[in-house]
Order: C-alpha cells, then structure tokens, then sequence
C-alpha cells in the first residue's frame, strides 16, 4: 500500500530532538505513573505487532521477486530513512502502524516496463495468495507464541479451596472460620478444587451445611446457613469467604498442546463474534448503544482510547492480562483482515484467487479491473471510518472496562 499522507521530509535535527523529547518523555512517565507507562507499552506493543504483520507481506514479496521500494514505520512526513538495495526503510512521524509498498499491486498503476515482470500483478497466484496471506499469519503465528506465553510462563488464575478471605456481614464471619483453613468436605461431599464449593452452596440454596476444614494439622466441622442475596435478578445463596488464588502454569509439553487445541477454538469464537457485530440484531445493538439505551456493551469496536484504557486495567491485572490481550488482538486483526473486501487482505486473496479460476476456465489470462471495484473499496473506507468514529465517541461517552 501508499502512505495515504502528504510526503514531505523533516528536518533531521528537528526529527531527532523530538524523538528525544519524546523518550524522555515516556521514562519520566515510566517513572512517575507506572500504570500509564504499562499502557504506553502495550500501545507499542500493538504497533509494533502492526509492523511484524508488514515484515510478512515485505518477506514474502521478496522470495517472490517482487519489487518493495518502501519499508516504513508510521506515516506522513519523512522522519529518518536510509536505502539498501532497491528498498528505502525508515520512520515517519505518525507512528500510527505502517506499510510495505510493492509495486504493481493492481493493473491500474503505472510501472516502468523494465519492472513490469517484478511486479505483484505479472507473478503467479501462489506468489500472489503468499504475499496476501502473510499478513494475517504473522498475527496467527504472534498469537500462538502469545497464548503459548500465558499457558507456560504467565499462568491461568486459579483458585486453592483454602479460605483467603472472610467477608463482614455474612454467616462465615459470625461463625469459626478463620484465614488460611482449607476446605475438605461440605455435608460429607469432598471438596478437591475451589468451584466445588459455590457450586454446592448455590444448589442447596438457605438448607444448613456443614463444613469440614482443616486447620493445624487437625480437622473440625463448622456448621453454618448461607445468607440469599439479589445478584442479577436472582436469588443467589452466600457465605461470605474468599478462595486463594494463584497462577497456575502448565508444563511446556502441556502448554503447546493446549496452545495448539485452543487456537482454533478462539479464531472460530472471534469470526463468530465478528459475523454477530454486522448480523441486524448486532448492527440494532450497536445503533441501541449509540442512542444510551440498555445494550450489550462488548458488541462493538474498540478505538485506540478504547484500547488504552482496556490495555491499562490489563496491566493492573498482571503481565499475563496483558499476554492475553494481545493475543485476542491478534486473533482480531488476523480474522478482520481477512474479509474478502478491498482495500484489506482478504480482498488481494480474493482477486488473486477469482483471477486464478477465471484464467482455467477460459484457458487465457484474466486479469480484474480493480478500477471497477473502487466504488465498493470506498464504501468499505467510509464504513470503517465511520465505524472508527463511533467506536471514539462510545469509548468516550460509555467505555468497556474490563480486558
């Protein structure tokens, strides 16, 4: 792709103060306000997955051939760059992702008959497909190193049925519970993990129960009724303890399989998720929650103030929060990427893919006029931009909270 900026360069010195400013700026930051500089680094993070996602088209034009005569971070004016070979790299001043430009993208530009065989539209569809792909395998790849990162080094939360907390107010407080008892049995029934015990309070509803627990070596029954409170509309029985809670992580062996069996579970729960937001009842959600009205916050799009401050309660959370979110953008952007609409990837697979059966049908050359799609190309412009938009004001005006 072009950089859809006006291109202009900057002076050097004036470029280099600023990024200097600008680090200074982030350490002081760093320093002063860790939770704002955790989310700076995500946002980074995020770019920075950006450009790995253009290493992979820039990698595979290169082992097709093709000609890339742009590698940059960021956008609009020219910060710094040098050449190498037929390629210039560098840094612009609006680090708002990036691009790889390859020549020939489509047959409505114009290229140097010398070039015209290195061109993406003159190789063959396998080059072509490769190139298009490689975008959304880079996220793919990311997020399966990501969850991999959670699984082995981050660990899952998880809970010990060992009593972590005691709530004032409710039956457990006014009863011998006491910090660090662990629960071994309710009315006889072994407790082995911590879900067993809301599970069988909340199915025996205000009946007595009678907590077996160990304590110093030695065991002791504590027999107490669970108090009912509202909790969504329902009645929901409580006594008023608190498990702890630790991160479990699995063996590498163990990690990579679970790796390997969730990834596909997550993409297909994403391209669910993402098929639900443009169905009518989502589309009725999200204009519900545009006019205020009682509406499933998730169901929509998040802008990058939406991001920061998701990414910000993830940092509070832990570094595995923010593995975890990562990897969910990752799987997002990869999916997204991949509607066979252009100016995306999927609209290249698309083409490549409809110009490669066009051409065995009718054994000749067919090549797509993609100036007779630029109509439906702006319209998908339009929709994200109003889509981005949107998604601004509601994170201004009714934000999501969690990760």
């Amino acid at each position: 792709m072009r950089d859809p900026l006006p291109e202009e360069r900057v002076d050097g010195r004036k470029a280099a103060l600023t990024i200097a400013m600008v680090v200074a700026g982030a350490a002081v930051l760093a320093l002063s306000r860790p939770r704002l500089a955790g989310t700076i680094g995500v946002l980074v993070a995020i770019i920075g997955m950006i450009m790995l996602h253009e290493l992979g088209h820039f990698v595979m034009a290169k082992r097709a051939g093709m000609k890339v005569t742009e590698f940059f971070l960021g956008f609009g004016p020219r910060l710094w760059s040098f050449r190498r070979g037929e390629t210039e790299y560098g840094v612009k001043a609006i680090p708002a992702g990036g691009y790889v430009r390859i020549i020939g993208m489509s047959n409505v530009e114009e290229i140097d008959p010398a070039d015209e065989e290195r061109t993406y539209r003159a190789k063959p569809y396998r080059h072509r497909l490769g190139v298009a792909v490689a975008g959304s395998a880079m996220h793919f790849i990311l997020a399966s190193v990501l969850l991999f990162l959670v699984y082995a080094a981050a660990g899952l939360p998880s809970a010990r049925p060992v009593v972590d907390h005691i709530e004032p107010g409710y039956p457990a407080a006014a009863s011998d519970f006491r910090i660090g008892d662990r629960i071994v049995a309710i009315n006889g029934q072994p407790v082995k993990e911590w879900e067993d015990v809301p599970n069988y309070v909340q199915s025996h509803g205000e009946s007595r129960l009678v907590f077996t627990m160990e304590r110093n070596g030695g065991r002791l029954d504590i027999a107490l009724t669970p108090r009912t409170e509202e909790i969504g509309g329902e009645q929901v029985p409580r006594v008023g303890i608190g498990p702890q809670t630790f991160f479990h992580r699995e063996p590498v062996h163990v990690a990579i399989g679970r790796t390997a069996g969730d990834m596909p579970r997550i993409t297909w729960a994403t391209l669910r998720a993402l098929g639900g937001i443009f169905s009518p009842s989502g589309m009725e959600n999200y204009s519900n929650l545009l006019r205020g009205e009682n509406a499933d916050p998730n169901g929509r799009f998040l802008s990058p103030v939406g991001v920061a401050r998701v990414a910000g309660n993830a940092v509070e959370n832990g570094w595995g929060q923010v593995l975890f979110l990562l990897m969910a953008i990752n799987i997002f952007v990869g999916v997204f990427n991949m509607v066979p609409l252009l100016p995306l990837d999927g609209g290249h697979v698309a083409i490549a893919t409809y110009e490669k059966i066009a051409s065995m049908v009718t054994k000749r050359r067919v090549q797509v006029d993609v100036a007779r799609l630029m109509p439906i190309t702006a319209a998908v412009l339009l929709v994200l931009v109003v889509l981005g938009i949107s998604a601004l004001y509601l994170d201004i005006v009714n934000p999501v909270e969690g990760p």
